[in-house]
C-alpha cells in the first residue's frame, strides 16, 4: 500500500490497521526498528527523543499505539520520507 494511503487508513480507521502496514508507515515517516523485546517492536528517530512502541496482536497494531503514533506526528510536524 502507499504511504498516503496508509496514513489516510490511520486517520479514518485505526481499529482495523494491519501490524504489517502501520510498521511501514512508521518507517516511512523515518523511524527505524531499534530493538524487539516480547511482543514490542520499538522504533527510534534520528530527530525526535520519543520512542515509538508498536505491538501485533492477531495481525494487527493496537489502537492506542497508532493513536500514539499519530499525536507523535502531529506535534513534532513529521513529513512522509518523500516529502521536501
Amino acid at each position: 500500500m502507499k504511504k498516503y494511503k496508509l496514513l489516510e487508513k490511520a486517520l479514518t480507521s485505526s481499529r482495523n490497521m494491519r501490524f504489517n502496514d502501520m510498521v511501514s508507515l512508521v518507517e516511512a515517516f523515518g523511524f527505524h526498528l531499534s530493538r524487539v523485546k516480547g511482543s514490542h517492536h520499538i522504533f527510534a528517530h534520528p530527530d525526535i527523543p520519543e520512542l515509538v512502541n508498536l505491538q501485533e496482536v492477531q495481525g494487527d497494531a493496537k489502537p492506542y499505539q497508532i493513536h500514539q503514533f499519530l499525536q507523535l506526528v502531529e506535534r513534532y510536524d513529521l513529513k512522509l520520507g518523500d516529502e521536501s
